[in-house]
């Protein structure tokens, strides 16, 4: 990534080829956001919609190894860089795929991250898109700052929690946070929500349950669903597998199931209001 001043243009023309831009973030690390971005990701491009997932956790980029995309490189052309493809419907860019080493750090300070991020964003070849997701790093840091300045008149943001109090906490903060910058809050997810005992099903609150709810309660926004905790997505996920299409049947894909209908539902609300 050079330093060079950036040529505003490129974002804007790319991104009035997307329909729907849709930001995801947590307020702390370790709550399965990336997990669900991918799974959103692949569900939406079942329904045929073109999507594109936009990494830009810099310095612990995830969705790579989530989609089983660990070992491609993006093609370089004259016109600017060709994201990877996990499916005809669907497009990958992550800083993941431009670091040659995966086990050295990257040690960057703000300014060389928004230069970063904006080359991300505009350089792609990201086509028409019906929806660009953008998995942020947990927290408030310079990369959800940096996106929220340069796709400001994005649809909205889905904040991932998981149930217990320090989740929570931070979620709270990041809710401030999105509405401080002006953008709508799609919803809420609550991930990990509950844990059914494969021997006898009973349902146990490992980490709590219904904490996403009462936090969309209190700041009145749209409450998308639960996940329980299921020990098959983590097995999946790390053989780079979504859980979407590879786990039917089971509650927590029939919980994602239901999460992404109704943020299809918000979003295109969203639209006709506009």
């Amino acid at each position: 990534m050079n330093k060079q001043v950036y040529d505003e243009s490129k974002i804007k023309n790319n991104l009035e080829k997307i329909k729907h831009k849709i930001l995801i973030l947590s307020g702390k690390g370790g709550v399965g956001k990336s997990t669900v971005s991918s799974n959103l990701a692949v569900s939406l491009s079942e329904k045929n919609y073109n999507v594109g997932v936009l990494d830009i956790d810099i310095h612990g980029p995830s969705i790579p190894k989530l989609l089983g995309l660990e070992d491609m490189k993006p093609e370089t052309t004259e016109s600017g860089i060709c994201p990877v493809m996990y499916s005809p419907n669907l497009k990958i860019m992550s800083m993941g795929f431009l670091i040659s080493d995966r086990d050295s750090p990257v040690i960057w300070r703000g300014p060389l991250k928004m230069t970063a991020i904006k080359q991300l964003v505009g350089d792609v070849e990201w086509g028409n898109l019906d929806y660009l997701l953008v998995d942020l790093p947990p927290g408030t840091g310079d990369e959800p700052l940096s996106i929220a300045q340069i796709i400001p008149n994005c649809d909205g943001a889905i904040i991932v929690t998981t149930p217990q109090d320090v989740a929570l906490n931070s979620v709270r903060k990041s809710i401030t946070f999105v509405k401080q910058m002006n953008i709508p809050i799609i919803g809420i997810i609550e991930n990990m929500s509950g844990f059914e005992c494969p021997h006898c099903r009973k349902s146990i609150d490992i980490f709590k349950t219904g904490g996403g709810f009462e936090a969309s309660k209190d700041f009145q926004i749209n409450f998308l669903g639960k996940i329980p905790l299921d020990p098959s997505i983590v097995k999946l996920g790390d053989s780079g597998k979504p859980f979407v299409g590879n786990n039917n049947g089971s509650k927590s894909s029939k919980s994602f199931d239901d999460i992404v209908k109704n943020v299809e539902k918000i979003v295109n609300k969203v639209l006709v209001e506009k």
